[in-house]
């Protein structure tokens, strides 16, 4: 019925407007008074109930019941009827966002159509924050832009829709990667929305601050906005698990896909539960890339097909070429190469790509829903793998190649060139490795000539060199390609982020159609000449911050382009026997793996006065390799299987922990005399036997000039970071560091600047803790403790020279950088490092299993002991660690932690110290990681 001056009608209709104004700062209270409403209107008062309706559907929309939420916007049009067409439009607004995050945001656009007819002003205004939601869950970022532009100046009387407009344009301007727009608009959002009391909207903006901070590259500001954000939005399941849905994006691109997939595992059924069928298949995708990254391509493929249902489902055209890829990579990651292949030369040891795993790389760009894009090529290992109950056939494994060329091309048509390079740059990689040359030469001549991004076009070129059986050119334009993500505008340069109008086919085989004068595979002078002829006033122009912001992305194709130099180099050195190039490629590749650039001509000059000899270990395949350099310059040694080496490792350190834990158990004391840590001869055995694999039996530790018992810098590869080196035979009783790169080994040596400040703490739960940390201090001249607090521990990294931890420590192999020390007040993060602003040159974790650490890829080794390195590194200085890699008794560490804090401060280095300490004490398990050859105290 009409509304005829009924008071009653009136007091409901106000009562009711009300509600959907309390429905965003009080749900629950707004359900309730919305529910009263309409028990009084019982039917008789349409457009009363019809708002009621609507304020029942907005409180269920914001505790997180999305499919409640679109029932009770359909009775509110039905209540409303023909009488009251503006409150028609009013919940065809509200049920615009909500039919888009339940999985269907073309039919949100299509109601936001209908609305708009009976809507004006501000009321307008609001449908346009609306209508950017779904925008956005369709990659059109731009459109929401300009929507979310018109409306947020209409907007000043209502804060609400303001703040709304602020965020959604946020969000766009982050998935357009113009991370400061993005972050503004989230920073004036939560000022607005604090202002007019409406905390939750200014949570919601808060909450995406870690995805912003993580696609600009600041993984450090990342987590500690996450840890915040988290608490914040306790209480809305829903909005938490977007929240951990979009950081996992980041996570994934940032190769951490151990802490992405715990968010995931958390985010994905909490999606369902709250029937947010938009953000679900994004979820699903990004676990689907987590899993290929950690070496699960079975449950990769099952997951990204079910992502892939759930978008065609949803008629998301555009996003279905993404998730096939996923699929695509799982099954060539599944999939073994041919016998054939193998006795090919120009294949045996090329894998296209240069890379090492199959897993897709993002460049974190990818969408709200997590549709993230691969760049480069996407993979790092192409080993084979089969699923147990067979192996796919020749003819299969060629259809796959087509299936991934398809793929590459509906990339493209859908508006993802960068996704569709480097697919594409995967199908030739693939194509070698099963011995098909023939269809791998067009894919690399089409990326050659086509891809705009001078890293994308070299690593290309360095693939047809190779191929050619030209190592030098392939080394060349491998080391062009790295060069030109640190050169300004070079290796940013965007392939495209992806669909960027409101037809995403506009671009279509927009690069298929140019036609290349020659094979720029055979010319690279022609691509450097491509990559010169560029406006220098626009160069200068360009805003380096967006420089710095697309070189975080570029990273990642990157460390492919240098392991495929890496993998060149070891080619070339079976036949030359350069092992200097070997050791060069190595290190530009674990710096391009840190975002650095790569190394100057240090690696050819001669090592500094005591830095002892430096062995690095590579690895091709499960071809482990040695490159060590000293006096007499570098030699490269062939050490056999990196997986037997790994199993070894395995091996020892469960013996290790068996013994730990029996000596516990017996409360044992161990003798001075025993081998330590390794009383049973099975370990012994162990030892003896990888050292002879890795040192002794191939003359790893004479084959450079090293002198016997001097100092030795260790750089392991992959799963070797956890093995304890310094109870190796040849290695015990040495000076030993274990490193992630040879930067400080090249360094000058640094000499004692007076007098160091040590800072102890012992944390909880430890029966000697307290007397270790008294015996730390009573060492030193310049010693006091400090309190077990974060806080205090925080802050002791600010101003201490040593820094002495005596607590609990717990690794986590699955999210190294949860890995975490227990102090008085909570948990010390390993993430919560990666924001400090100084590290001091010693950290001592007395800790168990404070020192083990997870290396994705070689030179990001990840968890406690690698993030303070890496701390330093940031801040160009070096720095030691000194860590337990395998449980340590409390006693034991007390006994060994004495000894060694009292040879510290009569002048030896930390690694000097360590292993005179272990000798005298017969207490294993720690290791000196970083620059340990340096002393703190002038001796």
């Amino acid at each position: 019925m009409t509304f005829s001056g009924d008071p009653l009608d009136l007091d409901l209709l106000d009562r009711a407007e009300a509600a959907v104004r309390l429905s965003a700062t009080d749900p629950r209270l707004a359900l309730a008074e919305a529910r009263a409403v309409l028990d009084l209107a019982a039917g008789a008062y349409g457009e009363a109930a019809s708002v009621a309706l609507r304020a029942t559907a907005l409180a269920a929309r914001e505790l997180g019941d999305l499919e409640l939420a679109g029932e009770r916007l359909e009775e509110a049009i039905a209540a409303a009827g023909h009488e009251f067409p503006r409150r028609v439009a009013q919940a065809r607004m509200s049920l615009v966002t909500v039919r888009a995050q339940l999985g269907d945001p073309e039919g949100g656009l299509r109601l936001a159509d209908l609305a708009e007819r009976d809507l004006t002003g501000a009321d307008l205004a609001r449908l346009g924050v609306q209508r950017s939601v779904a925008l956005i869950l369709l990659g059109r970022h731009k459109e929401a832009v300009r929507h979310c532009d018109r409306a947020i100046g209409l907007l000043d009387d209502d804060p609400l829709f303001r703040a709304g407009g602020l965020l959604n344009r946020g969000l766009a301007h982050t998935y357009l990667e113009q991370y400061g727009e993005g972050e503004a608009d989230l920073a004036e959002c939560a000022r607005v929305a604090r202002a007019a009391g409406l905390d939750h909207v200014a949570m919601l903006a808060e909450g995406n601050l870690p995805f912003v901070a993580a696609r600009r590259g600041d993984i450090a500001a990342a987590f500690s906005r996450y840890r915040a954000a988290e608490a914040a939005l306790f209480g809305y399941p829903e909005r938490l698990a977007v929240m951990r849905t979009d950081f996992a994006e980041v996570l994934v691109a940032a190769r951490l896909p151990g802490e992405a997939r715990t968010l995931l595992e958390q985010a994905v059924p909490e999606l369902v539960a709250a029937g947010a069928q938009a953000a679900l298949p994004g979820a699903r995708l990004l676990l689907a890339q987590a899993a290929l990254l950690a070496g699960d391509a079975p449950l990769a493929e099952t997951t990204a097909r079910t992502a892939l249902a759930e978008l065609d489902a949803q008629g998301r055209a555009a996003w279905l070429p993404l998730a096939r890829e996923v699929v695509l990579r799982a099954r060539l990651a599944e999939t073994p190469t041919p016998p054939a292949a193998h006795a090919r030369d120009v294949t045996a040891r090329t894998q296209g790509d240069g890379t090492r795993d199959a897993t897709p790389r993002t460049q974190g760009d990818g969408t709200r829903d997590g549709m993230t894009r691969t760049q480069g090529d996407g993979t790092r290992d192409a080993t084979p793998r089969t699923q147990g109950d067979g192996t796919r056939s020749a003819a299969g494994a060629e259809h796959l190649v087509t299936d991934l060329v398809a793929c590459a091309d509906d990339l493209a048509a859908c508006g993802w060139p960068g996704a569709s390079v480097a697919l594409r740059l995967t199908a030739a990689a693939a194509a070698v490795r099963l011995g098909a040359i023939t269809p791998a030469l067009p894919q690399l001549d089409r990326v050659a000539a086509t891809a705009t991004r001078p890293l994308v076009r070299w690593h290309a070129v360095a693939m047809r060199h190779r191929l050619d059986g030209d190592l030098e050119r392939a080394l060349a334009a491998a080391a062009r390609g790295t060069d030109a993500v640190h050169a300004p505008g070079g290796g940013a340069q965007s392939d495209g982020a992806g669909p960027r109008d409101r037809d995403p086919d506009r671009n279509a085989h927009r690069d298929a159609d140019r036609d290349p004068a020659q094979d720029p595979a055979q010319d690279p002078a022609r691509d450097a000449d491509r990559d010169a002829d560029r406006d220098p006033a626009r160069d200068a122009d360009r805003d380096a911050a967006r420089d710095a912001e697309l070189r975080v992305h570029a990273a990642r194709p990157a460390e492919d382009l240098a392991a495929f130099g890496l993998e060149i180099a070891l080619d070339r050195a079976r036949r030359t026997g350069d092992a200097r190039t070997v050791l060069a490629w190595a290190e530009r590749w674990r710096a391009v793996v840190r975002g650095a650039a790569a190394p100057a001509s240090a690696l050819h000059c001669v090592p500094p006065a005591g830095s002892g000899l430096l062995v690095e270990l590579v690895r091709c395949g499960d071809d482990l390799f040695a490159v060590t350099a000293g006096s007499k310059g570098c030699a490269l040694r062939a050490l056999g299987s990196y997986q037997a080496a790994v199993e070894a490792t395995v091996r020892i350190r469960y013996g290790l922990r068996r013994r730990a834990l029996l000596d516990a158990l017996c409360d044992a004391p161990r003798d001075a005399g025993d081998l330590p840590g390794a009383a049973d001869e099975g370990i012994a055995r162990e030892l003896s036997a990888l050292d002879h694999a890795l040192l002794s039996g191939p003359g790893t530790l004479t084959s450079a000039g090293g002198r016997p018992g001097g100092p030795v810098t260790i750089v392991p590869t992959g799963a070797l970071c956890t093995l304890p080196w310094p109870l190796l035979p040849s290695l015990r009783g040495r000076p030993l560091s274990v490193a992630a790169d040879a930067a400080a080994w090249l360094a000058p040596r640094r000499h004692p600047a007076g007098v160091p400040l040590v800072l102890s703490l012992a944390g909880p739960g430890l029966d000697h803790a307290a007397a270790e940390a008294d015996v730390v201090a009573a060492a030193h001249a310049r010693a006091r403790r400090v309190a077990a607090t974060r806080a205090e521990a925080l802050g002791a990294l600010e101003r201490a020279d040593v820094l002495h931890i005596a607590a609990h420590g717990m690794f986590s192999p699955r999210g190294p950088m949860l890995s975490q020390i227990t102090l008085d007040d909570g948990p010390l993060m390993a993430y919560d490092l990666l924001a400090a602003r100084r590290i001091p040159r010693l950290v001592v974790l007395s800790a168990c299993d404070a020192g083990m650490a997870h290396a994705p890829v070689d030179g990001a080794a990840l968890g406690l002991a690698g993030a303070f390195l890496d701390g330093a590194a940031r801040n160009g200085d070096a720095a030691c660690v000194v860590a337990g890699v395998v449980p340590v008794r409390d006693d034991e560490a007390l006994t060994l932690m004495t000894v060694f804090h009292t040879l510290l401060a009569e002048g030896r280095s930390p690694a000097e110290a360590l292993a005179q300490a272990s000798e005298k004490t017969a207490v294993p398990g720690f290791v000196c990681f970083g620059a340990g050859d340096e002393p703190l105290v002038a001796g």
